[in-house]
């Protein structure tokens, strides 16, 4: 099926094909064209221009997006969005005075969410998960990330994984699969952080390559979490079984890594609320995309990530939404988008860049997804009628979405 959609009043995010993460100053721009038409071919864009064009061209379906912005999908590069229950109690618990590290030391945070999880079935997990999914759907989102690590047994981790290889297969958005088996230290494993890491490498990292359940591989690495020591074990095993680092670091403390990551070739190093001038020497000269997760911030009151600093130092910056139970329950990317500029102090066109185009890098895709290119996956994002795309971050309590097109389908 081909669809038309014409009268767009901006089309955003046009790019060469050859454009794959943008880094520095390149964040400032936006390329877009103005009274523009984009032509869809099944789940492909197959060409775009201005609408003194557009005479010649039929389509099976056309859509009239007059006043309307279109762009891309956001690309949401971090999310725990498989996850069982919720952790509302913990959230009140905050507003009386405990903070994230007070609640998991006396049992909650990760390891409450695992306990619920492992005491549910895969079917209900799913059910659960895909609720989620097609809400972020709905808001905007074409491509996710998806992390395990809320289930710390090997039966749960692997429960996890499977749901999102079925997630991948029944629904049209892009998935990507990360196992984080290292996101806490289960309470049987307390007085014993070597064993539950021999487990990971020796029991659950061999059975996830059986059945080609991840990609990535991801650790917590954090004081209180998982060490340098640590990370390298897991780094090097994921290693063994071609699996890509992508890396939980410097949420509460900045200790090294950051280079570590490096030195393993990270695809992206996500959190990074502390940062120092050796973590930006770091990465600068590598392919490693440094991810942000601003409403993880908002959510906590822990400092934002200083995005700001690493794009004036030259560096890709992404956004994601960290959508997870215990510290980020909303995957809403457009309140992502809003907050980055809010907080962070990035300009509309570094925020649309870093959730679309950069997204995608900080996923392994950005050959195929993120931006406005022939060749591309049609996944849209159609605007109510706005007067620019500054009002998509400004106005940030409304929702701006008329339509959105995902693989060539609007959902």
């Amino acid at each position: 099926m081909s669809i038309l959609i014409t009268n767009i009043q901006e089309l955003l995010q046009v790019r060469e094909e050859n454009t794959l993460k943008l880094s520095g100053n390149q964040m400032k721009e936006l390329p877009t064209i103005k009274d523009a038409y984009l032509l869809i071919d099944n789940d492909t864009i197959v060409d775009f221009g201005s609408m003194i064009d557009v005479s010649t061209i039929k389509a099976d379906k056309i859509i009239d997006a007059t006043g309307k912005l279109v762009l891309p999908t956001w690309c949401d590069s971090h999310t725990h969005i498989v996850y069982a229950g919720d952790r509302s109690q913990e959230f009140v618990d905050r507003i009386n005075g405990l903070s994230y590290e007070d609640i998991a030391n006396r049992g909650g945070g990760i390891t409450n969410s695992a306990k619920i999880l492992q005491n549910t079935s895969e079917d209900e997990l799913y059910n659960q998960s895909i609720a989620r999914l097609k809400n972020v759907m709905k808001l905007g989102t074409g491509a996710i990330e998806i992390k395990s690590g809320y289930g710390l047994t090997p039966e749960a981790e692997l429960k996890m994984l499977r749901v999102i290889k079925r997630i991948k297969k029944e629904f049209p958005l892009k998935v990507k699969a990360t196992f984080l088996g290292a996101h806490a230290l289960p309470l049987e494993y307390k007085d014993n952080k070597q064993g539950y890491l021999d487990q990971i490498i020796n029991v659950m990292l061999p059975q996830i390559a059986k059945e080609n359940l991840a990609q990535y591989i991801d650790i917590f690495c954090e004081k209180g979490y998982f060490d340098l020591n640590d990370t390298e074990q897991i780094l090097n095993a994921g290693k063994h079984y071609n699996l890509i680092p992508k890396i939980h670091v410097n949420q509460f403390n900045a200790f090294g890594g950051i280079a570590l990551a490096v030195k393993h070739n990270a695809l992206s190093v996500d959190h990074l609320e502390q940062l120092n001038p050796k973590d930006i020497k770091a990465l600068k000269d590598s392919d490693t995309i440094a991810v942000a997760l601003p409403s993880c911030s908002y959510f906590l009151s822990i400092p934002y990530t200083p995005g700001r600093q690493i794009i004036d130092a030259g560096l890709p910056l992404a956004l994601a939404s960290d959508y997870n139970p215990g510290s980020t329950p909303s995957g809403n990317m457009n309140f992502v988008v809003s907050t980055a500029c809010i907080k962070m102090r990035l300009t509309p066109e570094e925020a649309i860049n870093a959730a679309t185009i950069n997204g995608a890098y900080a996923m392994g895709i950005s050959n195929q997804y993120g931006s406005i290119t022939k060749g591309k996956k049609a996944n849209l994002i159609i605007t109510k009628p706005i007067s620019s795309y500054n009002y998509l971050p400004y106005a940030f309590g409304d929702n701006h979405i008329d339509t959105v097109i995902i693989n060539g389908q609007v959902i």
